[in-house]
């Protein structure tokens, strides 16, 4: 494991979705780290997934282009699965925008039944907000500014602790749950040569 884990690896070593503060907070940071970035250059991917969004222990984020082994299409904007994405600035943070919403409602539903639609836990503000991230209609989907005004505010309103924060613990539960999970194999490895060795000697 590197110096980033995905946000895919974050839900894979929890095996439960993200509650409401770490949507809110996470989607506080991700939606800063892009404007941030489209301030300097171009969006780096018209598509974000769980795979692509990068968690680091120091509580930053980045961003890589999606694998092409990854099954993205679930967090593709329309437009840009039927060929009709803009080429403006304006039209790739709609496509960013999507994609991002469309990601954190994975988060939110990870490992969550099939026939529950949308988790508990988002309720309110964030479905809303979440709601108008995923807008087919490219007009009516709204933009970066605004979700990140609506973080801003409602991280003052809830006094949530810095987005940071929770990044850093994200990433640390999954080095503290790979070791656990090493240490695991290792016991069951020295297990079993144990037995074999047993088996040897009384044989």
């Amino acid at each position: 494991m590197g110096t980033f884990v995905t946000l895919a690896e974050v839900l894979e070593a929890r095996g439960s979705p993200l509650d409401e503060d770490e949507v809110w907070c996470l989607l506080f940071a991700t939606t800063e780290a892009l404007l941030d970035i489209s301030k300097k250059a171009y969006f780096p991917c018209s598509v974000l997934s769980p795979g692509s969004v990068l968690l680091s222990a120091n509580g930053s984020l980045a961003f890589k282009s999606c694998a092409r082994c990854e099954d993205v299409a679930s967090f593709t904007a329309p437009e840009v699965q039927q060929g009709h994405a803009g080429t403006t600035r304006s039209a790739a943070e709609k496509t960013v925008v999507y994609s991002l919403g469309m990601t954190l409602y994975w988060c939110a539903d990870y490992h969550l039944p099939q026939n529950q639609v949308l988790s508990p836990l988002i309720l309110g503000l964030l479905e809303g907000l979440l709601l108008s991230m995923c807008e087919d209609t490219v007009v009516k989907r709204t933009d970066l500014l605004t979700v990140l005004e609506t973080c801003e505010l409602h991280h003052k309103v809830a006094m949530l602790p810095p987005a940071e924060r929770l990044i850093r613990q994200l990433v640390e539960d999954v080095y503290r749950n790979s070791v656990i999970l090493l240490w695991v194999v290792v016991l069951i490895v020295l297990f079993e040569l144990d037995s074999n060795s047993s088996d040897v000697f009384t044989g």
